[in-house]
């Protein structure tokens, strides 16, 4: 039976309360068969622990095909590794959504160099590479691919992760251009501040007082965007870093 779904690979999706989580149940939702990546060891160093079971709970709801891949992002191989396998069980890749990231606060004073290092490798390069393995295996029909890449402004207390952030900016802004010739638009979203179970109760409210409309985001509210941006109607939108977050200043 011949599948006219196209395929989306969202990495980061980890738990079933991440924005990742939402975005891939939007697009499968909406005529997509998705691919998902996770990675456990990173959601066992931090304060929310580990969703056990829970890449295989969001891939079975799907309503069309899934798939969920294990990858180790820090792995400069991993990129290549995850289209072989999305590839072989699902197709080739229309949509790549990176929702991925390496999160730990820390600043100039206390930010180790490990650290620093691993929130480049995998919230940089591992995005530059798989935007360019997009790049190098798209199939699809001029004006149809997409990349989307999640972003943030924080940097105060937040060093590696924010410069690491600005850099995936750039890396996907520039993607834009040099991926025209196939015909891939490729977009950044800052999504504000989601609570997806790392806020404590200060930052809530601080958050909320610094919203015009005084309430959070949610993982919807990011998939709202993603799933236009991947829509026929979206292919206008291109090089554009869009701050979906309720206004938050």
């Amino acid at each position: 039976m011949t599948n006219n779904r196209p395929v989306a690979l969202v990495t980061g999706v980890g738990r079933t309360v991440g924005i990742g989580a939402g975005i891939a149940a939007r697009l499968a939702a909406s005529g997509w068969d998705v691919a998902i990546t996770y990675w456990g060891g990173y959601d066992e160093r931090m304060t929310w622990g580990p969703d056990t079971g829970a890449p295989e709970a969001i891939v079975k709801s799907f309503a069309g095909r899934g798939l969920a891949v294990e990858a180790d992002l820090t792995d400069p191989a991993a990129p290549a590794a995850i289209f072989d396998q999305v590839e072989e069980r699902l197709g080739p890749v229309t949509a790549l959504v990176m929702s991925h990231a390496e999160s730990v606060d820390s600043g100039l004073f206390d930010t180790g160099v490990e650290s620093f290092d691993r929130h480049f490798a995998v919230n940089a390069r591992a995005s530059w590479l798989l935007i360019r393995e997009h790049g190098l295996r798209f199939k699809g029909a001029h004006g149809t691919g997409r990349v989307i890449a999640l972003t943030s402004d924080h940097t105060v207390g937040n060093l590696p992760y924010g410069a690491s952030k600005g850099a995936l900016d750039r890396i996907t802004r520039a993607a834009a251009h040099e991926l025209a010739h196939l015909g891939i638009t490729s977009n950044v979203i800052n999504p504000g501040p989601i609570d997806t179970g790392w806020m404590t109760d200060q930052v809530r409210d601080d958050c909320l007082a610094a919203t015009p409309l005084q309430r959070l985001g949610t993982p919807q509210d990011t998939a709202n965007l993603v799933e236009f941006l991947c829509s026929e109607k979206g292919q206008w939108i291109n090089g554009q870093l869009l701050m979906s977050n309720g206004g938050f200043a």
